[in-house]
């Protein structure tokens, strides 16, 4: 492998002709896979009706079949959890496919037990074998002791510092669009999810992508393949699907996600395919450059060489590698990709917030100039505390990550911060949850919290950054008392990471550029709930989208 800029492999080197095809069970026997399910699913959904947490306050359910599971999942994000909690307190519970019981938590003290109690309340199943069908046995998807080992070997590689170099690409070619024209419109969400794939290969794994270069034969047009059907709104019999498998035994669970014949599953087994192909590839290729002393300071090589150790408790296995190169590349875009886009959103409706950030902004760049200095590192963006409160503020309005879902592996207590009176009308000051119990952290609902986050929780403000309005003894999350980057051993663990590369973007477009929305168009906008991330869409349309008009700075009323 040569030296000096990443490489990209051609289209031929990626066809899909060398992915060996995956054959769907005969239709009996498929036929009697779901039979068997159907009945073990309606056995469990039975035994679960009888819950430790019935006599709870919650609301009442739209149907026998779905429960509340539609209003939740098809309203906004954070719409029915919002109105929940307004009626029924932090702690309440919500009935789901034939009627099992939901346990719907924001409050403070619970979510710390939650997640902060080892591995007795873990992640959801159902969600890890969703997860594992698309990046296999990743960082998110094992647990115990294998989850242990992952965060240990992975977080000396997140902890790094790394320069961002395609962020000038992206100014210069918006730059060049404007000589030409006084504005210009873009949309956001898909902009941003292509150019950081593209940052993602280059730091990540020193690999182009081509996503922003107009791919559309090889690995990143396989990856925007994918997304569409991750991110659709499901529909009600996807619901009533999605709620069966997650009280199925985990065997038939995983058969099913490896086997069953339907269009979105067979397309998720592709391309987790067509990756595997890159990524071993590249671990091959970072493996022979670290043999030849040519080693560099991407994430990959990183782990690459703490791999090379012979030690268990400090090293992986080639499919652990492969599955986490899979989390990396799967997941470390999207993310950011829509809080900047969310923070593109606001800034374009408060001009006034938008002027005072590009202000402080063009005052730190002086500062560097007068310095000799041409780049930020963590001491000057530490020095910029309006921008910091301007993204703590995105962080938490629009938690794109907006739940997470666990259940208890036994019986055990949640404390509670405010106690709760039962529809019988007993008082409790912990909430006993039994075996099994399916619980939703409401990360858009705790990240409203009045109580840690002031009375006006529920509008847009930065300075509450400011002014000591937002509780510091809480202790959740690693990112100022936030959730969402989740807390405590599931805890984000590139979240630096993400904060570094979040606020070097901003901090470069807002320096060049300025935004706004048609207010018509602003209107319109929706936080659009799927399985896996909250996007912003259009009412009216079904893909994400969110256009904005941009026009440059004029530098010389900045200098």
């Amino acid at each position: 492998m040569t030296t000096g800029a990443p490489q990209k492999w051609s289209d031929a080197q990626l066809s899909h002709n060398r992915i060996a095809s995956l054959m769907p069970p005969l239709p009996v026997q498929y036929l009697a896979f779901i039979a068997l399910s159907l009945a073990l699913v309606i056995y469990q959904a039975w035994t679960r009706r009888k819950s430790s947490i019935a006599d709870l306050p919650g609301p009442k359910p739209e149907s026998l079949l779905l429960g509340s599971v539609r209003e939740h999942q098809h309203d906004e994000v954070g719409a029915a959890e919002l109105k929940w909690r307004a009626q029924y307190g932090d702690v309440y519970r919500v009935k789901g496919v034939l009627g099992t019981y939901r346990l719907f938590v924001s409050d403070p003290k619970a979510i710390r037990h939650i997640h902060h109690s080892g591995y007795i309340i873990r992640k959801q199943p159902f969600r890890i074998e969703l997860s594992r069908l698309l990046v296999g046995a990743g960082l998110s998807t094992v647990d115990g002791e294998n989850h242990r080992r992952h965060r240990r070997i992975n977080s000396p590689a997140f902890g790094t510092n790394h320069a961002l170099g395609l962020l000038q690409k992206l100014s210069k070619v918006w730059q060049e669009k404007l000589k030409a024209e006084d504005s210009i419109v873009v949309d956001t969400p898909q902009y941003f999810s292509k150019f950081l794939l593209d940052v993602i290969g280059e730091v990540a794994f020193d690999y182009r992508f081509g996503a922003s270069d107009g791919d559309t034969a090889g690995f990143s047009a396989a990856l925007s393949g994918i997304l569409p059907q991750i991110h659709a709104v499901p529909s009600d019999m996807q619901l009533f699907i999605f709620g069966l498998m997650e009280i199925l035994p985990a065997k038939l669970m995983q058969l099913y996600m490896r086997h069953a014949p339907t269009a979105g599953l067979r397309n998720s087994r592709r391309v987790h395919n067509i990756i595997t192909n890159v990524a071993r590839r590249l671990v091959s290729e970072k493996t022979a450059d670290l043999a030849a002393g040519k080693a560099k300071r991407d994430i990959l090589s990183l782990l690459v060489k703490a791999n090379a150790s012979e030690n268990p408790r400090t090293s992986l296995s080639e499919h652990e590698m492969l599955s986490q190169m899979h989390t990396m590349m799967q997941a470390g875009h999207e993310t950011t990709a829509n809080t900047l886009s969310w923070t593109i959103f606001e800034l374009s409706q408060r001009q006034d917030v938008q002027n005072k950030l590009r202000a402080e902004i063009h005052e730190m760049e002086r500062v560097m100039r007068a310095r000799g200095q041409t780049e930020y590192t963590w001491t000057e963006f530490d020095a910029m505390p309006y921008t910091i409160a301007v993204m703590k503020e995105t962080l938490r309005y629009h938690p794109v990550a907006f739940n997470n879902v666990r259940e208890a592996v036994c019986d055990q207590v949640l404390p509670l911060s405010k106690p709760i009176v039962t529809k019988s009308g007993e008082t409790l000051t912990e909430l006993p949850i039994a075996k099994d119990q399916i619980i939703v952290v409401s990360v858009a609902a705790y990240n409203r919290n009045e109580d840690v986050f002031g009375s006006d929780a529920s509008v847009f403000n930065p300075e509450r950054w400011l002014d000591d309005t937002v509780r510091t003894d809480v202790q959740l999350g690693p990112y100022a008392n936030l959730m969402t980057f989740g807390s405590g051993h599931r805890a984000c663990i590139g979240y630096r990471f993400a904060v570094y590369e979040y606020q070097t973007f901003l901090v470069e477009l807002v320096k060049n550029f300025r935004f706004s929305m048609d207010p018509e168009v602003v209107k319109r906008v929706r936080r659009n709930p799927t399985g896996v991330l909250m996007l912003p869409i259009l009412s009216g349309e079904r893909t994400s989208r969110l256009p904005v008009h941009i026009t440059s700075v004029d530098e010389s009323a900045t200098t």
